[in-house]
């Protein structure tokens, strides 16, 4: 049931994540006010990315490749691809995306002009979604 939220949430997150990262594009390009649905938008990222963060947690914990992990050790884990996919790499780059939106956020608000809130926000927005398509496990993704 952990792994399917988890699944199933990150679909949201991907959804919020794109739409702020293309929110703030849009706002650099065009130049417009930053206002609060800007705001909500990013911020709803950020409270949704740390959902998944909890649920991926508790999935991690609960999942059969840590199991297979303690049982064969990190050695012989780092040599097989998909074991170190999903318990190295990916909860690593997913924790590291979710530093990097944790600090978009925290950094526009220290921002004055409305430029440079829209700037922080695609920068470490668009660099967290760029690490965590790299490292989505597309084929048990798709395998359901």
């Amino acid at each position: 049931m952990i792994k399917q939220m988890h699944s199933g949430w990150a679909y949201l997150v991907l959804i919020v994540l794109i739409g702020a990262f293309i929110n703030a594009l849009l706002g650099v390009i065009s130049k417009k006010e930053f206002k609060v649905k800007d705001l909500r938008l990013a911020l709803f990222a950020l409270i949704f990315a740390h959902i998944q963060l909890i649920l991926g947690f508790i999935n991690y914990y609960v999942s059969p490749f840590y199991t297979h992990m303690k049982e064969i050790g990190m050695g012989a884990t780092m040599k097989d691809a998909t074991a170190r996919l999903i318990t190295v790499e990916h909860p690593l780059m997913m924790i590291l995306a979710i530093v990097l939106i944790t600090m978009g956020f925290s950094k526009h608000k220290k921002r004055t002009s409305d430029k440079a809130k829209f700037r922080t926000i695609a920068i470490f927005y668009g660099m967290a979604l760029l690490l965590i398509l790299a490292k989505i496990p597309w084929q048990q993704w798709f395998a359901k």
